[in-house]
């Protein structure tokens, strides 16, 4: 009888557990396929990643040719403006999340506090020795074309943010934002080939975001990326989904390029390009694209895992706004919450950056 009552009392215990973790599996997806929406809360989580690490100057990853003994200096000495966030192009696209949260939210309750800290970084006096730092002759190529591309990113939202401040932070950062742009033009125009891969130097990813911008403000620099697109990328077909990702990837080479030829191309003609680069994408879009995990937030490499999952997010909001497709806009909801919801891991290694991935994400969400 007493063993008739413990294997009762086990049934019970492992059919709870089930109906448990069943319970867990369907709040999980519920929360992973949440519409996303650009609100307050949001922006108020995602403040603190950037407010905190754009003038924390160590640890720091310089990235710096060194001509000789007297190139060795502090971080903030060599880039006084975009010093901190643990690399220079991280400082840049954490000044570009602080100043699209106030651009997004007018009375957003810390304005005050950032543009305050904002006023002692984009200086004139400081983005002078920005400049002289990429006139070097060692350095000339420094940031190509990642930190170029948030560069331009972060011009464009200063002239958008239409404030006092705005127009001023504009102005000081302005000789920078020329100096780059003629950069770009000088790149493009003796680059042969596209860069492919899922970090940096990816060649869409850099085009895309500068398109953004040149499309405004210089028309020199729009005709040349307009044209090395389609040099490129026009005649690309069969996009190989199914190796994304690698596992060092924070951008998915198939998804940047089509992100970018949606800005290049008519619409009918994007549409007949997508279905050639990638067959049957539009009906069935989840087909070789699913959601990643960081096995360790630690690893500065593996951490962009939960980058790419964000950059995945802001391509299908875009392609997916674009072509009216709710099958994409619900697979970015299901990449944005996959790592919004894990973020603040209190590791360096993505917390110095990722605010500024979720903010774009956020922003490619909204179908204005």
């Amino acid at each position: 009888m007493k063993i008739h009552v413990q294997i009762a009392i086990l049934f019970l215990l492992v059919f709870s557990s089930c109906n448990t973790n069943k319970k867990e599996e369907k709040d999980n997806s519920l929360a992973t396929n949440s519409t996303v929406i650009f609100n307050k809360e949001k922006a108020s989580y995602l403040y603190h990643f950037a407010y905190n690490c754009i003038d924390q100057e160590y640890p720091n990853k310089l990235n710096q040719v060194l001509g000789d003994s007297t190139y060795l200096k502090t971080p903030q000495e060599l880039h006084p403006t975009f010093y901190g966030c643990f690399d220079w192009h991280s400082s840049v696209h954490g000044h570009w999340t602080l100043i699209n949260l106030l651009i997004e939210f007018p009375n957003f309750k810390e304005k005050s506090t950032i543009l305050n800290k904002l006023k002692k970084g984009i200086t004139e006096e400081n983005i002078l020795k920005e400049i002289a730092y990429f006139d070097d002759k060692h350095n000339r190529n420094f940031e190509r074309t990642y930190g170029w591309a948030w560069l331009l990113k972060l011009a464009e939202s200063l002239r958008e943010y239409n404030t006092i401040d705005g127009q001023q932070f504009s102005k000081n950062l302005e000789p920078l934002t020329q100096l780059i742009e003629t950069k770009f033009i000088a790149f493009l125009n003796k680059l042969n080939y596209p860069i492919r891969v899922g970090e940096h130097p990816n060649t869409a990813f850099g085009m895309s975001f500068a398109l953004d911008y040149t499309k405004k403000y210089n028309k020199d620099l729009e005709v040349v990326i307009k044209q090395k697109a389609r040099e490129f990328y026009l005649n690309d077909i069969n996009c190989p989904l199914s190796w994304e990702p690698g596992g060092f990837d924070f951008l998915s080479p198939c998804l940047q390029e089509a992100s970018l030829m949606l800005k290049v191309l008519p619409k009918a003609e994007y549409i007949k390009w997508l279905d050639a680069f990638m067959p049957d994408f539009r009906n069935n879009p989840s087909q070789n694209i699913n959601i990643v995990e960081v096995v360790d937030k630690n690893d500065g490499k593996m951490a962009h895992l939960d980058g790419l999952n964000f950059s995945r997010a802001w391509c299908l909001y875009e392609i997916g706004n674009a072509l009216q497709n709710q099958k994409m806009i619900a697979l970015a909801d299901t990449h944005f919450n996959a790592s919004y919801s894990k973020m603040d891991s209190g590791e360096y290694a993505g917390a110095h950056w990722l605010a500024s991935f979720a903010a774009y994400a956020l922003k490619a969400s909204k179908n204005d």
